[in-house]
């Protein structure tokens, strides 16, 4: 299911956008909602790990001493 939304473009990003819709033989409202799928996922991913990292940190649930010695041994000392 689908629904109608109506937005306000600048008109240099319309045009744009209309440009993009030819050469692609897309439609505008095709690559609209393509591009705002990717915001809302990547946006949301983000979201998740920020939350995700403050409930690590609220746990203090930290790497060690330990751990950070054993990735530099890892990787290696690089050089300034």
């Amino acid at each position: 299911m689908s629904t109608t939304m109506t937005i306000r473009l600048e008109d240099t990003m319309k045009d744009r956008l209309e440009q993009l819709a030819a050469v692609t033989q897309r439609s505008k409202s095709f690559l609209a909602a393509e591009a705002i799928r990717a915001y809302v996922e990547s946006n949301e991913w983000q979201i998740s790990e920020i939350h995700t990292a403050l409930k690590e940190a609220d746990a203090e649930d930290f790497a060690t001493e330990q751990d950070v010695a054993a990735l530099t041994l890892k990787w290696g000392e690089r050089e300034n």
